[in-house]
């Protein structure tokens, strides 16, 4: 559906939820960004629930999980459609006053904020074409984050916001994160070429059928916004809200790592179309500079988590080792899952059941379009598979005791991803649509963080072993 920093593979996901869960067992991603581990946990009959304290992430997730019907959302997209062909000419007056003057104009904000006008950031003016201003300048006063239609809109609109391909809004940019504004207004103007001409509604109505192409989830989850470390209380209110086991017998996250992402600079335009301010959100997810102080972020969290695990429940977290800083090796390099265990998990009463190691190779990363300038970056990948009690820890080790194979045979309806993460269907519209939707030939090249190979996990040495 959109890009996401700092996202593992959906097989990483799925694989651990048929490992670990049964259909009907609540599945928990208390960092969940764009929804991954919740959506494949729906998609294969468990309760998925995601909780981020990113308004961006919150939206994708909450899209994902309570999806509309195809032909309702077809329908409001169509109404949006009618209600430009009236009123069109006076959003496009209005997006002609900000281009001609964008440090002086005043443009309606998005839906449902307190305050009716706001001011249009110029980089925003510089990144569109006039005519697709106008329509995102329409959209956004109109599309209800709060209603399942129209925040499916609203999400699928910010996956084909900026990229290198026609199949984008914006060129200026690319589809995986948003450049700094200072940037983009200098490469617009030193490229000295017009934004092209986009039509909003055209773009979004073959967003639309990449997305519904192999149906929605079977289970409909939860998605909450909010912070991690007062994660438990809040799902165990949502779950008992909807009459449904307020126990989680599966946890799979990757909490973020070490100031890699500043997930409101690095959305700063996405977050716009949202209303929301990258300052106040960075400086609100801002994540612990040491190992130490990370680790007790962790601590708090699976503390948080403890009233709503199951006896047998089993915690997997992704971390990453920090490797670099703008290209110079880290001072604190391949501290942070150490740091997890032993200063987070095991003062907890955690019990290890097993380690994985996944080297990240350059060419796997998102980030790889940095080059030396990628901030901090991560060479490892290390998941750690814990437990609370020893019934968790040996039902972990009788699961995971042969290597995950990542392709299982299955039928295909549960094993398949569903085509919000699709690999070949979310985040990378085509410049030439298909009549039916699917990807075109001239796609936006390159790998994504959807295309990396899970690792494989070897049970700890330590304990006894487990018959199957």
């Amino acid at each position: 559906m959109c890009t996401y920093l700092g996202s593992f593979p959906a097989a990483l996901a799925h694989a651990f939820i048929t490992r670990l869960s049964r259909p009907g067992d609540v599945v928990i991603d208390p960092f969940c960004g764009r929804g991954t581990v919740p959506l494949q946990a729906c998609a294969t009959y468990r309760i998925g629930i995601g909780l981020d304290a990113n308004p961006l992430a919150s939206l994708l997730t909450a899209a994902k999980l309570d999806p509309p019907d195809l032909r309702a959302a077809v329908a409001r997209l169509q109404a949006l459609r009618l209600g430009w062909s009236f009123h069109g000419a006076r959003w496009t007056e209005l997006a002609r006053s900000a281009t001609s003057a964008p440090e002086r104009s005043l443009v309606p904000a998005p839906h449902g904020l307190p305050y009716g006008l706001e001011p249009l950031p110029a980089p925003v003016v510089r990144a569109f074409h006039l005519t697709t201003l106008a329509q995102l300048l329409m959209l956004r006063r109109e599309l209800d984050p709060t209603a399942a239609v129209d925040r499916f809109l609203l999400a699928a609109l910010a996956g084909i916001l900026h990229g290198r391909s026609r199949g984008y809004l914006s060129t200026a940019m690319p589809n995986t994160f948003s450049l700094a504004p200072r940037y983009t207004s200098r490469f617009v103007a030193t490229r000295g070429v017009p934004a092209p001409p986009r039509d909003v509604f055209f773009l979004l109505a073959a967003k639309l059928a990449r997305l519904f192409r192999h149906g929605v989830p079977p289970v409909r989850g939860i998605a909450l916004h909010g912070d991690a470390r007062c994660a438990g209380s809040a799902i165990r209110a949502a779950l008992r809200s909807r009459g449904q086991p307020d126990r989680a017998r599966l946890v799979v996250t990757s909490p973020p790592y070490l100031r890699v992402v500043r997930y409101g600079a690095y959305n700063w335009l996405r977050l716009w179309l949202l209303g929301a301010d990258p300052a106040a959100i960075d400086a609100r997810l801002g994540t612990p500079r040491h190992p130490e102080d990370y680790a007790q972020f962790v601590r708090t969290v699976l503390a948080s988590l403890d009233d709503v695990l199951s006896d047998d429940a089993v915690v997997v977290l992704v971390v990453g080792d920090v490797a670099t800083d703008r290209g110079r090796p880290s001072a604190e390099p391949r501290q942070l899952a150490r740091s997890v265990w032993e200063d987070a998990a095991r003062p907890l009463g955690y019990l290890l059941a097993g380690v994985s190691t996944d080297p990240v190779a350059p060419s796997r990363k998102v980030t790889r379009i940095w080059g030396d300038e990628a901030g901090r970056a991560t060479d490892t990948d290390r998941i750690l598979v814990i437990a609370p009690t020893e019934l968790g820890r040996r039902r972990a080790l009788a699961a995971l005791r042969h290597p995950v194979p990542w392709e299982a045979p299955g039928p295909p309806a549960v094993r398949r991803p569903v085509a919000i993460l699709g690999g070949d269907a979310a985040d990378v519209p085509p410049g030439r649509p298909r009549r039916d939707g699917s990807a075109g030939a001239d796609e936006e090249p390159g790998s994504r963080a959807d295309d990396q190979p899970a690792a494989q996990l070897r049970p700890a040495a330590a304990g006894p072993s487990v018959r199957a």
